[in-house]
């Protein structure tokens, strides 16, 4: 009788869970089998160039990102230049991602949302620096990296837009 009460709430809360793990990585849906392209120019006046594509793996239990962008220091050659994975971490409670580079860079923080916004934040260096997606309509996002607190920009490093590029 134990063992088979044991079966049964195990049965039923193997569906919850991963419900409850898919539905975190939702706020990722709109960017779900589409890509993005993006440019502009840093701060610094250096051009950012990136084109984007995104999907569900693993049972729609991470979300796998890879990225062209510029894959030399001169900023002449595009190739593939990150591949990063997004997950929801049960103990955290937080989406965690990790974000491999072509130079051999890891970059690695949270993500999560505010409304139809998605808002990276990571340490670089010795700063905090956030990457927000805000959300204009399906298939435009506003994209900004800077310091962001207490819900405003202090500083802005990249202000561009990623636009869905129908193939």
């Amino acid at each position: 009788m134990i063992m088979k009460n044991t079966v049964l709430l195990v049965l039923f809360w193997i569906p919850i869970l991963t419900i409850g793990q898919s539905s975190a990585l939702s706020i990722f849906d709109n960017l779900i089998d589409k890509t993005w392209k993006a440019e502009g120019n840093w701060g610094d006046g250096s051009k950012f160039k990136q084109e984007i594509k995104v999907s569900y793996s693993l049972d729609n239990t991470i979300v796998v990102v890879n990225s062209i962008g510029f894959i030399d220091k001169k900023q002449t050659k595009l190739g593939v230049r990150n591949h990063g994975i997004r997950q929801f971490d049960q103990q955290s409670k937080q989406i965690k991602f990790w974000e491999f580079d072509v130079f051999g860079g890891l970059t690695q923080g949270i993500v999560f949302s505010k409304g139809k916004n998605i808002i990276y934040q990571y340490t670089y260096g010795e700063s905090t620096v956030t990457d927000m997606w805000e959300y204009v309509d399906d298939s435009t996002y506003n994209f900004k990296v800077g310091d962001y607190k207490d819900g405003e920009w202090k500083q802005l490093y990249l202000s561009t837009q990623f636009i869905e590029i129908r193939e």
